[in-house]
């Protein structure tokens, strides 16, 4: 097999897990003051992509996963939401990475991530209503975004060094 088809299989298997954490994620009901809080599980795939592979291939992780879970069972509203916090907290995860790495942890840029995930799905909420007052549920969703974001940090970073050394020792196996 050649260097690109290890990656792509890869990255499949990491659009995979996190359509599978999507799923489940819309399984466990969240008794909470804020509508459509979230667990944010799926954003495990996107942030050790982005570790892992870079900012294209999260993207392409963070774009691909909801669609793919709309058409498993959502909606096209949904799909706003899902895409619009997805692409938000992988750019942000992305500039933090890049650019704050020495200050935050992968904890710290999960975080990060979350909460731009909420003020995007807030900014969507807010657009379609046509209702500037959605965004009094920001400071709740932002405080349950530090416990999803701790969360999905230590997870991704557990995960992170198994699946690294995993897709270089497949590379290696190529070259002989």
């Amino acid at each position: 097999m050649k260097r690109g088809t290890f990656k792509l299989i890869y990255l499949s298997m990491l659009i995979c897990i996190g359509l599978v954490l999507h799923v489940i994620e819309n399984m466990i009901p969240i008794p909470f003051l804020a509508p459509g809080a979230k667990l944010g599980l799926a954003n495990i795939a996107s942030l050790l992509t982005l570790y892992v592979f870079g900012l294209p291939d999260a993207l392409l992780v963070s774009v691909l996963r909801p669609i793919l879970g709309t058409l498993l069972g959502g909606s096209v509203s949904s799909l706003l939401f899902s895409l619009s916090g997805s692409i938000a907290s992988t750019l942000v995860m992305w500039i933090a990475m890049k650019y704050f790495e020495r200050y935050f942890s992968m904890v710290g840029i999960s975080i990060l991530g979350a909460l731009a995930h909420n003020a995007a799905q807030t900014t969507v909420s807010a657009l379609i209503i046509n209702n500037v007052n959605m965004y009094i549920y920001l400071p709740v969703l932002s405080l349950l975004s530090l416990g999803t974001g701790i969360f999905v940090g230590l997870a991704a970073n557990a995960a992170k060094d198994v699946l690294k050394s995993s897709a270089e020792a497949s590379i290696k196996n190529l070259r002989g």
